[in-house]
């Protein structure tokens, strides 16, 4: 039998880890608006993995520990460093930053006009991941 085409083939789908899933994705949901798609919770009732979507996009969300791999799953706070960002394409960018803000999201660039067209700003997570919200579209 053949499998018909996966209409998300070709997505990319960034994972992100927290030291506390279920605080970070409750954070995300008030702070960025981001909808619940999916949410796993592990024996002890604590999330061991989360789909978040953020419009057309989607963001997994998982506990940053020590796994079968290995014990290098760690969030940036633990480890005092940001080795990867997300850039997700909004409607409004003034009215996000607002409602980031007001959620206690860490503004590391302020909101701003791009030279290279659209609005855009960067924040900090609790846990130390950087997004960037803007309406340029690449």
């Amino acid at each position: 039998m053949v499998e018909p085409a996966n209409r998300y083939a070709g997505a990319v789908v960034p994972v992100l880890l927290y030291r506390d899933a279920g605080a970070a994705v409750a954070w995300l949901v008030q702070a960025f608006g981001c909808g619940t798609h999916l949410l796993v919770h592990g024996r002890d009732g604590g999330v061991v993995h989360a789909e978040l979507s953020l419009g057309s996009g989607m963001v997994m969300v998982g506990p940053a520990r020590d796994s079968d791999y290995g014990s290098f799953f760690r969030a940036p706070a633990q480890i005092g460093a940001v080795t990867a960002a997300i850039y997700a394409v909004v409607a409004d960018a003034d009215a996000h930053y607002a409602r980031a803000k007001a959620a206690g999201a860490e503004i590391v660039m302020e909101i701003k006009d791009e030279d290279y067209g659209g609005r855009s700003y960067t924040c900090r997570d609790p846990e130390g991941h950087l997004w960037t919200f803007g309406t340029y579209t690449p």
